[in-house]
């Protein structure tokens, strides 16, 4: 098969994964040999927007693609560091240790909002623009159902969701659903 890609960069948070962003895989693997999930905000300390850590999210991640899919889809860990031109170079520093020095290397991804500049920090890497995937799912409102006891079925393939079952038995997931509520709970009596 010929691939436009040697290696296709995918960076998300994916907390957790849903179909969009499986679809977006899919598109990547089609084009590329490779595809790198740079997965963001991977520091270890657990909260409301990020309540996976790295290693649960590539399990999470992995358990949706088929052996042969998997062997294609690499991660590289990303922690937050808030200055562009930082995250930029530690982005790219990460990329550069899992592709070989002559690799073709792009891009995937999809301008969603305000926080989707980022994709602008890369123009050495060919850009493949997604138009707007699977009714523009978006993690947040997934999550905020999660800490309510909802886990929204048709927004998750299969893997994912398993995964959300067997998290919610964990004393993890039991503090940070605690920690939504009643914080949710605080925000509402502010208002």
């Amino acid at each position: 098969m010929n691939y436009t890609f040697d290696y296709l960069v995918f960076i998300g948070r994916f907390q957790p994964f849903h179909l969009a962003h499986m679809q977006t895989i899919k598109i990547a693997l089609e084009q590329s040999q490779n595809v790198i999930l740079a997965l963001g905000s991977a520091q270890n300390e657990r909260n409301i927007k990020n309540p996976f850590s790295a290693s649960e999210r590539e399990q999470m991640i992995l358990s949706n693609f088929s052996a042969a899919d998997q062997k294609r889809i690499k991660f590289v860990h990303v922690v937050d560091v808030y200055d562009d031109e930082k995250w930029q170079k530690l982005v790219k520093s990460l990329v550069s240790e899992v592709v070989e020095p002559e690799a073709k290397v792009g891009l995937i991804g999809h301008f969603k909002d305000e926080s989707s500049y980022y994709l602008q920090l890369f123009p050495e890497w060919e850009m493949v623009e997604l138009a707007s995937l699977v009714g523009a799912i978006s993690a947040t409102p997934l999550r905020e159902a999660y800490y309510r006891g909802e886990i929204i079925e048709s927004a998750f393939p299969l893997g994912t969701s398993e995964f959300l079952h067997k998290f919610q038995n964990t004393s993890t997931y039991q503090q940070l659903q605690h920690k939504y509520l009643t914080q949710d709970k605080t925000n509402l009596e502010k208002s």
